[in-house]
């Protein structure tokens, strides 16, 4: 028994049942018990591991994107470089080492990151070795200034809320107790008009998912990028439309309960990129696999110029990290990319408007 889930059924005694995103919210971000609060959760130590731990051809690749739409927006001085849920800072540093050859890029750039773990934060600081990083705890205190930013499995970590359909009404999926342990149940019914279009798309016991901090996040992004210019690169496993249970937890690389032990896993739901794209005021390109992204900017020919240099191991290690990242039975497929960006200027290099 951990002592956030003796936190939590305490609370639900108390005050009854909580909503999922309540739940999501706690055991993530619970100033002592939190998930991403007290710990280092990436690589092959933690519980899961992201694209730019792979290989370094992804924030490579991804920091010439960027750079590429900064000189087709006219290279503005000076503007914001960032990142969203930057983990360890493993994909900001490979964007900034890739960057470097793009002349005014570094002169011109301001190195913020979207952060609210004090631990992360200490990684971050070391793995960049910059004394000029200003950190954020929200998309909406970012300066006035043209935004390049990437959120990189930012999105899907946010609390989400459940509904199950029941008639031309919903119930929400909660978390209470039954013989003293977390269990979901549902609510009374509820009448909920800004779910009404989801009954066209619905039948009786269908469950939708809604991220409301999602979509204000994405708001705020996409008015930033709107009003001062810039791109916002997102990447992140789910699909166009949302429909049917996708909440999970990973603990070790392996799926779990995600009752069992709070503040212990990795909690996160497929992010619905319709609602993103619904969301912001900016243009946004046309929703592509990452690995058809990634192959139109060259990580195949990045990939063959880099195991020149290998062998052995290394080189096996390298091959599997490129089928990692484009394959559709790995990552190519279940990845997702969409970009947001002003009137007036062209999707990043490798998407489509």
């Amino acid at each position: 028994m951990t002592d956030l889930r003796d936190l939590l059924i305490s609370r639900i005694r108390a005050d009854g049942p909580i909503t999922l995103a309540e739940y999501m919210a706690t055991c993530l971000m619970h100033p002592d018990h939190g998930y991403y609060a007290t710990r280092d959760p990436l690589g092959a130590a933690g519980d899961f591991i992201t694209a730019p731990e792979i290989s370094q051809m992804f924030g490579e690749l991804i920091g010439l994107s960027l750079a590429q739409s900064w000189l087709d927006q006219g290279a503005p001085v000076p503007f914001v470089l960032a990142e969203a849920g930057p983990g360890r800072g493993t994909l900001m540093a490979d964007i900034l080492r890739a960057t470097r050859a793009v002349a005014g890029f570094h002169d011109a750039l301001q190195l913020h990151l979207i952060e609210t773990s004090a631990t992360l934060r200490k990684i971050q600081h070391q793995t960049l070795c910059r004394d000029d990083i200003i950190w954020h705890d929200r998309a909406d205190t970012l300066p006035a200034l043209p935004l390049f930013i990437v959120a990189n499995e930012f999105f899907d970590a946010l609390p989400i809320r459940q509904f199950q359909r029941e008639g031309n009404q919903w119930r929400e999926r909660c978390i209470g107790l039954q013989d003293g342990h977390l269990s979901f149940g549902l609510s009374d019914l509820l009448s909920l008009p800004h779910l009404d279009d989801r009954l066209e798309d619905t039948a009786e016991g269908d469950l939708v998912e809604v991220c409301t901090a999602a979509t204000a996040t994405a708001t705020t992004i996409g008015t930033h990028i709107q009003t001062h210019g810039g791109i916002a690169l997102i990447i992140d496993y789910g699909d166009w439309h949302a429909l049917g249970d996708t909440f999970q937890a990973l603990s070790q690389h392996k799926s779990t309960d995600p009752l069992a032990n709070p503040g212990q896993a990795d909690l996160t739901a497929h992010v619905d990129f319709e609602a993103l794209a619904l969301a912001t005021p900016s243009r946004y390109s046309r929703l592509t696999p990452q690995g058809v992204f990634l192959e139109r900017l060259g990580i195949t020919q990045r990939a063959q110029a880099l195991a020149k240099k290998l062998d052995g191991r290394a080189l096996e290690n390298h091959i599997a990290a490129h089928r990692r990242l484009t394959h559709p039975q790995e990552m190519g497929t279940l990845f997702k990319v969409v970009a947001f960006y002003p009137d007036g200027a062209a999707p990043p290099p490798g998407l489509d408007p």
